[in-house]
């Protein structure tokens, strides 16, 4: 079902183009910026360097990843949309992304002028693939091994993991064409750390040609990721060369779309790879 380009508001990307998705978090208590770009003049500011620094797609979410204080529908919504809107007006070439697990903030941030939902719990709101279909954008289908939306993983295990993300990536791509979605707006995530433990991340880094022999185009997320912390015994702030090593890995394994906190340094990495792998 994959047609081999990603299309994505009006951006294309074919096999071999590697496209930066720079991290915007409107939250308070990011695990890696710490709120920096809470204050909406602040994540302006970060969204045009990130653009100017060679990003594809900025990626917008109003509510920590991890534990930490709620955050209801209405204020993700807040925080969101209206910075959505106003990125649309400022950057009409660039690819923007929501990163929510809930149908009615995909919904308003779609009106706004997103071109894709980054579902990063897994479908756990059934309706969001629904919202993609109706506002033909595009469908992060991730991985979080059951838990629920903002659960840290305890004692997971499993007996292949990458083959359970396989079937459980592959299944939600499925599904989400399925309901509508055209196949090529669809993107699968193994989502890092997400359901996982270290051991768990590492081995789908290294196995990630799996992933990507399904056809379906294949974002990574390890950006600063505690998998990567972990291994080096390295606090969040010093973790950018591990990051880019498994950028770089990820790359070459055949991945087409990152997920990072330093779009700089991802494009010149990814940059490199590319002129690597060129015949």
């Amino acid at each position: 079902m994959p047609s081999g380009t990603l299309r994505l508001g009006q951006g294309e990307f074919g096999p071999g183009a590697y496209a930066v998705m720079a991290v915007l978090n409107r939250t308070p208590d990011s695990f890696y910026d710490r709120g920096a770009t809470f204050a909406f003049d602040a994540a302006l500011a970060a969204a045009d360097r990130a653009v100017v620094a060679g990003a594809d797609i900025i990626d917008v979410g109003g509510v920590k990843a991890g534990h930490g204080e709620h955050v209801s529908t209405e204020e993700e919504i807040r925080r969101t949309v209206p910075f959505v809107a106003e990125l649309r007006a400022r950057h009409p070439g660039v690819v923007l992304s929501v990163d929510t697990w809930r149908a009615e903030v995909g919904r308003a941030c779609a009106e706004a002028g997103a071109d894709l939902i980054n579902d990063t719990w897994a479908g756990a709101d059934p309706d969001l693939a629904r919202v993609a279909a109706e506002y033909d954008v595009g469908l992060v289908c991730s991985h979080s091994g059951g838990l629920a939306p903002r659960t840290d993983p305890h004692r997971v295990a499993y007996a292949d993991v990458v083959d359970a993300v396989l079937r459980g990536v592959v299944g939600l791509a499925e599904r989400a064409v399925s309901l509508g979605v055209h196949p090529d707006r669809v993107l699968v995530d193994p989502t890092h750390d997400f359901g996982k433990n270290t051991y768990h991340s590492l081995e789908l880094t290294r196995r990630l040609d799996v992933l990507v022999r399904t056809g379906w185009p294949v974002l990574v997320a390890v950006s600063n990721k505690d998998f990567i912390g972990e291994t080096l015994d390295l606090p969040v702030g010093e973790r950018l060369p591990g990051t880019l090593a498994a950028l770089a890995l990820s790359a070459w394994q055949g991945a087409r779309v990152f997920r990072v906190h330093d779009a700089a340094a991802a494009r010149r990495a990814l940059d490199t790879v590319g002129e690597l792998a060129a015949p």
